[in-house]
């Protein structure tokens, strides 16, 4: 059985291969179509090992938050690297949900970085990969579209995402939302407030009375993960 996959995968390959062989020599949407039917083929041959996927993913996830840590031309490169992984590991398998989520921060990231308009075309990227997670888990990205909208002043489409993340389960802590600089076009807006009044407050802890250590602990670092290891190795 594995190697009658092994020969049906070959000559599928082989096949997408050819693809691609024709794509170069035609041009335009004809091209663009080829080169697509193509992507999917290879996406085809790959598609029963979710390692691929995973490892496309992790990589892509290592790359966008390396990218948080540079600036310029050196973050814009590791941006794009990182996008690259998502998109490959979602023709492997469209409905890996980290793909898609983390695809949209990296186009939001990028944005900021090149300082552009909310209308530019990499918000706009950023906003179908949002609604392509929402299409996988109802309300997962709600509150990242939100952010899209804040940006763009769109008030009535903010409002309702923010409604849907509320309603979903993903919405961010209240504090996280009012120091989210996305937000800060619709923080004085009364439907804004009337939101964040609205929503259920946390419950305030009630503070024991404790007796005070005579001593400080021993320290610990470490040793938890020593035992762990131990453990491990002796099961």
């Amino acid at each position: 059985m594995q190697i009658l996959s092994i020969f049906q995968k070959r000559s599928k390959l082989d096949a997408t291969i050819r693809q691609t062989a024709q794509a170069r020599k035609s041009e335009g949407s004809v091209a663009d179509s080829l080169f697509k039917g193509a992507y999917q083929g290879f996406a085809e041959v790959m598609l029963d090992d979710s390692l691929r996927a995973d490892t496309l993913y992790h990589w892509g996830f290592a790359l966008l938050h390396q990218a948080k840590t540079k600036s310029d031309s050196e973050a814009e490169k590791l941006y794009l690297d990182a996008i690259k992984k998502f998109e490959f590991c979602m023709l492997i398998n469209p409905s890996y949900l980290g793909a898609a989520i983390n695809g949209g921060v990296a186009y939001m990231d990028l944005a900021r970085l090149k300082q552009v308009a909310p209308a530019d075309e990499l918000y706009e990227l950023a906003l179908t990969q949002f609604e392509t997670a929402n299409a996988i888990h109802k309300g997962t990205a709600s509150y990242n579209l939100a952010c899209i909208y804040a940006l763009r002043n769109e008030q009535e489409a903010c409002l309702n995402a923010l409604e849907f993340s509320r309603d979903h389960g993903s919405l961010p802590d209240t504090d996280e939302i009012l120091h989210d600089p996305d937000m800060t076009n619709v923080l004085e807006q009364d439907w804004f407030i009337n939101f964040i009044d609205n929503l259920p407050k946390k419950a305030v802890p009630v503070a024991k009375t404790t007796t005070a250590p005579t001593e400080e602990p021993a320290a610990t670092e470490g040793v938890s993960e020593t035992t762990e290891t131990a453990s491990d190795e002796s099961v």
